[in-house]
């Protein structure tokens, strides 16, 4: 929802430090997931701490892109890597939060943040294979970068049970939304599921 509305938006403010960026993008990518892949070991430990990092980590998911486009290096190899390594960075920061919660002895909120990363493997899985069949599925209201926000907040505002609860419930929305979505794009009526 936010980067389908937002779209290439940082790509204006962080065109001029991009331009000067002669990385291959997929190098900023890969840079990306190892601060990510960071953030969730600190996660398990100190959740604020855990939480900057990731915020960190998202930095650098908006800069590969912003370099691919403005320097004329976007290719498909690195939107498929870019994608593939953001499906792993989900399942750290969430099994993260799972062990952290669960150290803690809050199993409810271990289970919800297992929950989320579930939805959000499906949320992924069900765009690219909606895309597969040939129907665009960029609908639901939570998509990785509202995951990612949501977590963060949560993480360094100490409402991490709150958050969850709604990361929870809006993720598998999501995949609800696009269910309905290819049905209703592949021509099913309402009279036969």
């Amino acid at each position: 929802m936010i980067g389908e509305k937002l779209g290439h938006v940082f790509d204006k403010p962080l065109g001029g430090v991009a331009a000067g960026i002669t990385l291959n993008p997929n190098v900023l990518t890969i840079a990306g997931f190892f601060v990510t892949f960071a953030a969730s070991v600190v996660l398990v430990f100190d959740m604020r701490w855990g939480g900057m990092l990731v915020l960190l980590g998202a930095f650098f998911d908006i800069l590969d892109g912003v370099v691919a486009r403005v320097n004329n290096k976007a290719t498909l190899y690195g939107a498929f890597l870019d994608s593939v390594l953001d499906r792993y960075s989900d399942a750290f920061i969430f099994l993260s939060v799972s062990l952290n919660l669960y150290l803690d002895n809050n199993l409810p909120g271990a289970a919800l943040a297992l929950s989320i990363l579930v939805g959000a493997l499906l949320v992924s899985y069900v765009r690219a294979r909606a895309e597969g069949l040939g129907v665009d599925c960029k609908v639901g209201l939570m998509e990785r970068p509202e995951r990612i926000l949501l977590i963060v907040f949560g993480a360094l505002s100490g409402l991490v049970m709150p958050v969850l609860w709604i990361l929870a419930v809006l993720t598998h929305v999501t995949v609800m939304q696009r269910i309905l979505h290819v049905r209703k794009a592949s021509g099913i009526k309402r009279s036969s599921f």
